[in-house]
């Protein structure tokens, strides 16, 4: 289908169904300026907490049954024929959650005549930085959350080079796992944040992952050594056990410094001294703190959303559309979700 872009300002609603949280954001743009005049998040929080993690079946019958409102509450006084383009995620994520988003963003579509834009999970995720700040050309970009956690190199927007990604679990995803032995339930990675802020993160020396010289990530091992070490705890006396705080900042410790050792690295095998640390778990207070050190130490800047931008939100997806907006690349009607879609 052949859209026509207007002039600025644009007004942009972004849609994310990508997983557990129905969103919509409402970003009006005009030149360098950005206004993120709305987001409307819904969460299925209460929905999952008791089975310890997602369950794809409720979170997209969720989805189904907030849509509307949340785009609704998105939309305030604007009626969808105000709009310049409709931003919507396809992928990656949970099929049946993204198909609620793409069929909604493609009903609008249709009845409006509103230019559709598809947008990738994690390139919003990337861009997440531009919403409050300004970095230049070029970065590198750790996008770290619990279904992803990727490096990339990015020359401008649109142009983006993958240098590593997890083999396995995601840091996010280990996060929550570990949570779920400790007992701690989830979501497990402000739980064990909290923890570890109490403990000594030298208490267990958990296994670190560097896998020699390359930029890929995995923490299915970390995990394993988690399982190990509490089942050597149960055949020593409950009074020489290690403490929950200890085992938290032990293991947070082990996922951040391979985070932290990568992005590192990757800043000097490319020469380039921005950094942007996007996604849920970028809003780990030590994994900021212990990027904040790096950044000095490598004299770089460093570019990290707040927690509301790091998290799945629908106004990373509006922003990331619009610049494919001014590109004119426009999606037609036989636009469809797909889980696995790499950047």
């Amino acid at each position: 289908m052949a859209y026509s872009r207007t002039p600025e300002p644009v007004l942009i609603l972004g849609i994310d169904t990508s997983c557990d949280d129905t969103s919509a954001a409402l970003l009006g743009l005009d030149g360098g300026r950005t206004d993120v005049i709305s987001s409307a998040i819904s969460s299925q929080f209460e929905i999952h907490k008791k089975y310890g993690g997602i369950v794809p079946e409720l979170a997209s019958r969720r989805h189904i049954e907030m849509i509307w409102p949340v785009v609704e509450e998105a939309l305030g006084d604007k009626k969808p024929e105000d709009l310049s383009a409709i931003s919507v995620c396809i992928g990656p994520g949970l099929i049946g959650s993204l198909l609620v988003g793409v069929s909604f963003a493609k009903a609008i579509s249709y009845s409006t005549g509103i230019p559709l834009i598809a947008v990738n999970h994690l390139e919003g995720h990337l861009l997440s930085a531009f919403l409050e700040h300004t970095p230049e050309f070029p970065f590198i970009a750790l996008v770290v959350s619990g279904g992803h956690t990727s490096l990339f190199k990015a020359d401008g927007f649109g142009r983006y080079t993958g240098l590593g990604r997890t083999r396995d679990d995601a840091a996010g995803e280990a996060y929550d796992k570990t949570a779920k032995l400790l007992g701690l339930g989830y979501p497990g990675g402000p739980k064990i944040d909290a923890l570890a802020r109490e403990g000594n993160p030298k208490a267990i020396p958990f296994p670190r992952a560097y896998l020699g010289g390359s930029f890929d990530f995995s923490f299915s091992g970390l995990k394993t050594s988690v399982v190990n070490f509490l089942r050597e705890q149960e055949t020593i006396p409950e009074s020489s056990r290690a403490g929950l705080n200890d085992i938290a900042a032990s293991f947070q410790a082990a996922v951040i410094d391979v985070l932290a050792r990568k992005a590192e690295r990757t800043m000097i095998k490319t020469g380039i001294r921005r950094l942007v640390v996007a996604g849920g778990v970028a809003s780990n207070s030590a994994l900021k703190e212990k990027m904040s050190r790096m950044a000095v130490k490598r004299d770089a800047e460093l570019f990290i959303p707040s927690p509301k931008y790091c998290t799945d939100n629908a106004a990373m997806i509006a922003f990331a559309g619009y610049h494919h907006y001014l590109n004119g690349e426009f999606a037609g009607l036989d636009l469809n979700a797909k889980a696995y879609l790499p950047l």
